[in-house]
């Protein structure tokens, strides 16, 4: 019968003396409910440990409240135009859904707010309606841009989809150049 390998007092000793507490530490569990040892998790009544409350920096919370208050005066624009010219209504009405989704996107971020303002002064004619709304989209895209290249991760993805909107609705607002009859 071959002999069964043996651990010498000398090695276990030695192994002990490189790992300081090993020994004492093995059998230690404090994740047990009810351990009092100092920095033992406790969980709560219900056996789940509390959930951490995840904190937005506040420098997104600001860009993403300045975006919602400048997407807020572009749907105040929309309603405006729509109502004083109601032959605009099918044209402006994919604007007016986006800009809706955009401002409940930006508001899911705990702190986000947006800021009412009061209702722009809509010109006196449908050309000229259009016109203001298309130079106010591609200055808000310009804004969002802006804003996006100076946060990451979502809050950046988000205004830069949000610009990418605007300046296609600037595009699709902006009235037509008549061509040159020469």
């Amino acid at each position: 019968m071959p002999a069964e390998p043996r651990l010498s007092r000398r090695s276990v000793i030695a192994t002990a003396a490189l790992v300081p507490g090993a020994v004492a530490l093995a059998g230690c569990k404090d994740d047990q409910p009810g351990s009092s040892t100092p920095g033992a998790v406790n969980p709560t009544s219900s056996g789940k440990p509390p959930e951490e409350t995840p904190t937005v920096d506040p420098a997104i919370v600001a860009a993403l409240s300045t975006a919602a208050a400048q997407v807020t005066q572009l749907s105040l624009m929309f309603a405006g135009m729509t109502r004083k010219f109601p032959a605009l209504r099918t044209q402006l009405a994919a604007g007016a859904k986006y800009h809706a989704s955009h401002l409940a996107k930006l508001k899911e971020t705990a702190g986000v707010t947006a800021a009412a303002g009061k209702a722009p002064v809509v010109p006196s004619s449908s050309a000229a309606a259009l016109l203001a709304l298309a130079n106010q989209e591609k200055a808000m895209a310009i804004a969002h841009t802006t804003a996006a290249a100076k946060v990451s991760g979502a809050p950046a993805r988000l205004l830069a989809m949000i610009a990418a909107a605007e300046t296609q609705l600037a595009t699709t607002l902006t009235p037509k150049k008549k061509a040159d009859a020469s």
